[in-house]
């Protein structure tokens, strides 16, 4: 499988201020990767920089096999982006601006610009400035999909959408993506990722922390122990090694739980219980899992 997107040692540096460092990792072609860390992390820098939008300090980038700074006009032709923030000319229509922006590309996207709009319920005759943020939010996302790009770039796309718009997005890039689009998808919003993306990276305060396959983040992290007894237990029953996150709240004692999982079963077996609830973690507790390593 092709590599779309190559990320080697990126590094852009704004005099004495953070910016990235090191960054490396690699999209397939036909996946959907996830981006994450918290706002400020490097996220937007490192998409920015992949883009050529700004230039980096050292390292360097390709997508499509091709480096992204030397071939950046011809790159662009095959790439969607959205930025996290979209601005734009008030005073033309919707219609007006995705038009133009459907005259870089040399093929006739009117058909593709009614179906996307059809499907974001975007009004192509309203101004610009009357719009809300989420009805921006709409235009930017069909500008970056009319041209049926081979490559999409997301950065926080959901912000201003409601949950319903979410949903029909989501299935919008699901589709873009059966059809053969590979798809590079930031976000802090964890839940995203886990329903989208078959790889993630994690990046914090300009670093990656690591690059796993979303099952594999799971696999390899803890499980989520809920357990209900007929009297309060001891805050430190279940002082085990690879237990983390312990609460006793009553007759409720919950925690995380990291190795054998019979060693837990057998302290379990010993007490009177009511309930017992075993649960993956969802990727916020894994994300958080991974900065506390860090840390």
């Amino acid at each position: 499988m092709m590599n779309v997107i190559e990320i080697k040692n990126l590094t852009k540096t704004y005099g004495k201020s953070r910016g990235i460092s090191d960054i490396s990792f690699s999209v397939e072609e036909g996946e959907i990767f996830g981006f994450i860390g918290p706002n400020g992390a490097g996220k937007s820098t490192t998409i920015r920089t992949l883009l050529s939008l700004i230039y980096p300090t050292s390292g360097s980038a390709t997508i499509f096999g091709k480096d992204t700074v030397q071939f950046a006009p011809e790159i662009k032709k095959e790439i969607g982006y959205l930025p996290s923030e979209v601005f734009y000319y008030d005073n033309m229509k919707v219609k007006d601006l995705l038009n133009y922006s459907a005259s870089f590309y040399k093929k006739d996207c009117s058909k593709r610009i009614k179906e996307l709009a059809e499907i974001m319920d975007l009004d192509l005759n309203k101004k610009i400035d009357d719009l809300s943020l989420g009805n921006k939010k709409k235009v930017g996302i069909v500008q970056g999909l009319l041209h049926e790009p081979k490559l999409i770039i997301l950065d926080e796309p959901t912000s201003g959408l409601d949950p319903l718009m979410q949903q029909k997005f989501f299935e919008l890039l699901e589709e873009e993506n059966r059809k053969g689009a590979t798809i590079l998808f930031s976000s802090h919003i964890l839940t995203e990722v886990q329903r989208l993306c078959n790889r993630v990276a994690i990046i914090k305060e300009g670093k990656i922390v690591t690059v796993e396959k979303i099952s594999t983040l799971k696999e390899n992290t803890y499980k989520k122990f809920k357990v209900e007894t007929k009297e309060t237990l001891a805050p430190y029953y279940f002082n085990l090694p690879g237990v983390n996150k312990l609460e006793v709240k009553g007759n409720l004692t919950s925690f995380l739980f990291k190795g054998n999982i019979n060693e837990v079963m057998r302290k379990i077996a010993e007490i009177e219980i009511t309930n017992l609830w075993i649960e993956e973690p969802d990727l916020e507790e894994i994300f958080m899992h991974y900065y506390e390593k860090e840390a």
